[in-house]
């Protein structure tokens, strides 16, 4: 059986970390299945967790009045979410649904906060992780939004 540490080795998310690292965080991991349909996180709930999908699909969505749950995103193996951990308040911003059975690391985010704090050096490599993940995908919703608001090109001349 792998050990924690050697299935944070195998995601993407910590590709090249050092090992040192990896051992230092694996003690804040745990493996957790999700069935589908379950929320994983909740918007406006504490967001004390961050996870890395290793198998299976999860739909992050937002509640939208007179509609219902939109599906922004569906993430799936060797993707994360949850930085919300981060920032204080430390609530979701946004929910997370299992779309099927989902197999995934749940890493403490207190604890992540702390060994922060105590390594310097890997709260550094890790937050330049977060923010490449971050602008991926805000890369990406600028697109979708492009795409929902159809922009015409070129831009039609509004002197006239």
């Amino acid at each position: 059986m792998k050990g924690m540490a050697q299935l944070l080795h195998e995601h993407p998310f910590f590709a090249g970390m050092q090992e040192k690292h990896l051992d230092f965080i694996a003690g804040c991991g745990e493996n957790h299945i999700y069935n589908t349909g379950e929320y994983i996180a909740r918007e406006n709930e504490p967001a004390d967790h961050f996870f890395l999908i290793r198998d299976g699909q999860v739909a992050v969505e937002c509640f939208v009045p007179n509609y219902g749950a939109l599906c922004l995103q569906t993430l799936h193996n060797g993707d994360i979410f949850g930085w919300s951990w981060l920032f204080p308040p430390y609530m979701w911003t946004f929910d997370a649904r299992a779309e099927d059975e989902v197999h995934a690391i749940r890493l403490d985010g207190k604890c992540l906060r702390e060994k922060c704090e105590a390594d310097p050096a890997m709260g550094y490599e890790l937050m330049k992780r977060f923010a490449r993940i971050v602008t991926q995908r805000l890369r990406a919703t600028r697109m979708q939004l492009m795409d929902v608001y159809s922009l015409q090109w070129p831009p039609l001349d509004r002197g006239q």
